[in-house]
């Protein structure tokens, strides 16, 4: 798989949703694609950047808002929301001058699901 193309987070390659973190161990394929995606939340910016795009009213939002959020250059910038992008977590579209972000759908879901504890697990008193 090239960095280009990751697969969708917690999609497993025939489709299926994949199991939470707790219900079973891992494979190497997954944890690498997982690896990926918690590495590009691990950023502080990527990670502000997914959060303004995720609470957007509306579901989406313009660069040209998110980019005077920040003490950083547009091209820096553009550049975590590629990173972001490439994981799988958000999507864009051009429109005419401005680039408008979204989060893909079930994205959030997926992962809150990934890394949910079953009910059967019991927590430390």
């Amino acid at each position: 798989m090239s960095k280009q193309e990751l697969r969708i987070l917690g999609r497993e390659a025939d489709g299926g949703c994949c199991q939470g973190l707790a219900s079973a161990p891992l494979d190497e394929e997954q944890a690498a694609d997982l690896a990926k995606v918690f590495k590009a939340l691990g950023d502080p910016v990527r990670l502000r950047l997914m959060s303004m795009i995720a609470s957007r009213e509306g579901g989406e939002v313009c660069v040209c808002e998110l980019t005077p959020a920040f003490d950083l250059s547009q091209p820096t910038i553009s550049h975590h929301l590629k990173l972001l992008r490439l994981a799988g977590l958000i999507d864009c579209e051009r429109r005419g001058t401005w680039v408008y972000y979204w989060v893909l759908p079930g994205v959030l879901d997926r992962l809150a699901r990934f890394l949910g504890v079953p009910h059967s697990v019991k927590e430390p008193a």
